[in-house]
């Protein structure tokens, strides 16, 4: 019996020494997305990318990641999730150096090249999300979660915006002394810092279950079994071919913003940072009041009033190209799009049958709205690249060619929404909300909707009768 207290206080001891070592990591892990991610579209139009390879920037890395998520959980029935994730975390610092180099070789596939290294660095991120998932899960006890990960959400936002504002000084003070170039190395050198030390903080986090999940090791063809039985539900059926295409019609204009903004308006690469920003901090800001609406009047409501909104969005930018009104702009779009992605988070766990999985419902829509956004993607680059020739025969000036891609995203996002609408059933609330309860975190930013939520757990109702700590 002695032996028994000082081994409780050694697991707990090594489990708060994890727990800090995590949130130490979300600092770490944050500068290199913010880093990287925030600035790839940026850095392919200084490589001279055209609107196809834009288009292909944005399309070949959604679908990828979709299934390597799958890949990843029939890694975990061979692989321990720490080795997993660690390594792979490393092949990230490895990456982040070899898009560094890329911006100072000057080589003549450049784009080309940085097409395939972003597809490996989102290939890499969604092997480690699932594994990761489970690895948290498993150190961070149920009833610190909500806390623990609004925490870990805070420091993964002030970072990246942060990194945000920087990197885009960066890149300004470099462009106009002539070295943009190195402006670019420097950046993904700090990313790459980011994700080294990352990986030491990784390597300092105890995984309480250390050997693989053998028992799982058929879970990736159960997985796709699946598939099927999920979307012969009409409900989640309509629900997903919403969510899919509303993202696949906002996939059509999303990598074209940077191409206006810093090439047709000649924005500052601080000025640029500054537009996202607007639109990133305040979808974070409003994920709270967003929260208290939709547990006030439902999801579906505010689904459908930030639904109705995002149509508007890209038409916006077509009045006026001042900097200060384009910042409205996107103000206006992180508060539509922070009660979207919350909604449709919400949304999907409402509709699920109980006593299922909610992971392959999750995974099963986002393999849907992968495909979509990279059907859209592509249909963008290609319609970007004829934007001229479409333009020279409009019996007006509309100021700018690109002014065709944002009204025909805007146009198929309103006909998606009206083909939802009908067929957007009020979901009947879980009779007792409090025993169950989804856990979202803000993951990443991304270059589509903005702040990514990613479903993390859900969480068990306290048990009166427990008295463990």
């Amino acid at each position: 019996m002695p032996l028994i207290a000082p081994r409780k206080e050694r697991q707990r001891y090594r489990l708060l020494k994890t727990m800090d070592a995590s949130q130490k990591e979300a600092v770490a892990s944050s500068t290199m997305t913010a880093a990287s991610e925030n600035f790839l579209n940026a850095f392919a139009l200084h490589l001279q990318a055209s609107s196809i390879q834009m288009g292909f920037l944005t399309a070949f890395p959604q679908l990828l990641g979709a299934l390597m998520q799958l890949v990843s959980v029939w890694l975990g029935s061979w692989l321990t999730r720490r080795r997993i994730v660690l390594f792979t975390a490393i092949i990230q610092t490895g990456l982040m150096l070899c898009f560094a180099f890329l911006a100072l070789l000057r080589v003549a596939d450049g784009v080309q090249t940085l097409i395939m290294l972003v597809v490996l660095y989102h290939a890499t991120t969604n092997l480690i999300q699932p594994q990761w998932r489970a690895w948290m899960g498993s150190i961070v006890p149920p009833k610190q979660r909500g806390i623990f990960f609004a925490g870990r959400s805070r420091l993964t936002m002030a970072t990246s915006l942060a990194v945000f504002l920087l990197g885009g000084l960066l890149l300004s003070l470099s462009e106009r002394l002539g070295l943009a170039a190195a402006g670019f190395f420097l950046l993904f050198v700090a990313a790459a810092c980011g994700r080294a030390l990352s990986c030491y903080f990784l390597w300092q986090m105890h995984d309480p279950s250390p050997q693989p999940l053998l028992a799982q090791a058929n879970i990736f063809f159960s997985t796709l079994s699946h598939i099927r039985e999920a979307l012969s539900e009409a409900t989640f059926r309509n629900y997903s071919f919403f969510v899919a295409g509303m993202q696949g019609m906002v996939a059509i204009s999303a990598p074209f913003f940077a191409v206006y903004l810093l090439n047709e308006l000649q924005f500052t690469y601080f000025e640029y940072s500054l537009n996202l920003m607007a639109s990133v901090a305040t979808q974070f800001v409003m994920l709270r009041f967003w929260g208290k609406v939709s547990d006030s009047h439902g999801n579906r409501l505010v689904m459908l009033v930030c639904s109705a909104a995002l149509p508007i969005v890209p038409v916006l930018w077509l009045f006026s190209p001042n900097f200060y009104y384009l910042l409205a702009v996107q103000v206006a779009s992180g508060v539509a799009w922070s009660g979207f992605n919350l909604t449709t988070a919400n949304y999907l766990y409402d509709i699920r049958p109980h006593n299922t999985n909610f992971a392959t419902y999750a995974a099963v829509q986002a393999g849907i709205t992968a495909v979509l956004v990279f059907g859209g993607a592509i249909f963008g680059g290609y319609l970007a690249s004829a934007a001229p020739f479409i333009a020279s025969w409009m019996p007006f000036d509309m100021g700018s060619a690109l002014f065709i891609v944002f009204t025909v995203s805007g146009g198929l996002r309103l006909l998606v929404l009206l083909w939802f609408i009908p067929h957007a059933e009020e979901p009947r609330v879980r009779s007792h909300p409090q025993l169950l309860e989804i856990i979202f975190r803000v993951a990443r930013y991304n270059a589509i909707s903005g702040v990514v939520l990613d479903w993390f757990t859900v969480t068990e109702k306290d048990d009166p009768n427990d008295q463990t700590d």
